[in-house]
């Protein structure tokens, strides 16, 4: 589980504490076990030519060319941060690589309090997952510990992420080693995994975000996705039956908080706030949109845990063309803020949503306390 100094900050509230997460198919589930293995790897080379430099290099003696075609190959296969890599048995051909494997792993050194052997032994293991109240059709599986969350990306999707990770690589690092507040959920590893089939010649590609499971080890009572607009952010349920079998939107917890304030105290409100405004300014300034606060309330500890998700999608044509539709009312919406606006606008509704959602219980604390 990640490290508690970066992302885990509890504090005393009003009836609840709070938790920021400052907090496949059968062919395949080996198959992350030996990526992962791979990859552990990864750390002292990168990216390793097939062949040694001398046995190259004995081929091309004497030609300056391909001495030069051996040169920029070699060049680029360091600079490469991402591993690719190919098995077989007598049935079918494994396909995988791993996206920036040195980068994730470092990351996860830092932030992981269990070790590597532990994260490949749970990605061993993996299942059908139902996202309970998703609206993308993703698909997703978890590991049978339920520690982690692996959920398929679309190709677009992909390169968003192959573009931002470097920005996310060092945002998650300077949050270590500055101490810094965060609310995102980690992202551990981002792969491409597949394989042929040669004896009935079926054949399939995917591309996982592997992610920590925010709700690891607890039992939610109430489960909520937010993203402080109100178009369209309504589940329908039984009066009484919110329960956590059902993923809640905004205006479903705008209606629970009119009698059940969610109370937290000064000290916790401090620290969630510069969390949320911290991160959202550098998802913003990346151009991300579409992201939400995922907050799950344990009544056992009484608790709230929090965790910023989803953040990958860009503010894209298709998105800018779907902001301009809703805003005119073409499809309805009775005079609402459409919920993809621009990064800019994305934000600061965003935290101001956020901020009135958890209410401040007034005490003697001021600042950031030191139990938090």
């Amino acid at each position: 589980m990640p490290n508690n100094t970066l992302t885990k900050a509890r504090c005393l509230a009003q009836g609840y504490s709070i938790n920021a997460n400052f907090q496949l198919m059968d062919q395949l589930t080996g198959f992350c076990l030996f990526t992962s293995c791979a990859e552990s790897r990864a750390k002292s080379s990168p990216a390793r030519p097939s062949e040694s430099l001398s046995s190259q290099q004995s081929r091309t003696d004497g030609d300056p060319l391909k001495d030069a075609d051996l040169a920029e190959k070699q060049k680029k296969q360091t600079q490469n941060p991402h591993i690719e890599l190919q098995f077989s048995d007598a049935n079918a051909k494994f396909y995988c690589r791993i996206y920036y494997a040195e980068e994730f792993h470092r990351m996860r050194e830092d932030i992981m309090e269990s070790s590597e052997e532990d994260f490949v032994r749970s990605l061993s293991h993996c299942v059908n997952w139902q996202a309970r109240g998703g609206k993308s059709g993703a698909v997703f599986y978890a590991t049978e510990d339920d520690r982690f969350i692996l959920k398929q990306m679309p190709r677009l999707e992909v390169q968003s992420f192959l573009d931002f990770a470097p920005h996310y690589f060092s945002y998650i690092t300077g949050a270590v080693q500055q101490k810094r507040p965060t609310a995102l959920a980690k992202i551990l590893g981002v792969y491409r995994i597949g394989y042929k089939n040669s004896q009935n010649n079926t054949e399939k590609k995917l591309d996982l975000l592997v992610m920590e499971n925010l709700f690891y080890g607890r039992k939610m009572s109430q489960v909520f996705d937010l993203k402080g607009s109100l178009r369209n952010r309504n589940v329908k349920t039984e009066s009484g039956k919110e329960s956590c079998e059902v993923v809640l939107l905004d205006e479903n917890l705008l209606k629970l908080i009119h009698d059940n304030p969610l109370y937290i105290r000064s000290h916790c409100k401090a620290i969630l706030r510069a969390a949320i405004l911290s991160d959202a300014y550098f998802l913003s300034s990346h151009l991300i949109i579409d992201y939400s606060l995922l907050v799950g309330r344990d009544d056992a500890t009484e608790q709230l845990v929090v965790g910023i998700i989803d953040y990958i999608r860009t503010f894209t044509w298709d998105k800018k063309l779907e902001m301009v539709v809703k805003s005119t009312g073409i499809l309805g919406g009775q005079g609402k803020m459409p919920t993809v606006v621009s990064p800019e606008l994305y934000r600061a509704r965003f935290c101001e949503a956020m901020d009135k959602y958890f209410l401040m219980v007034p005490d003697h604390w001021t600042g950031l306390g030191t139990n938090c």
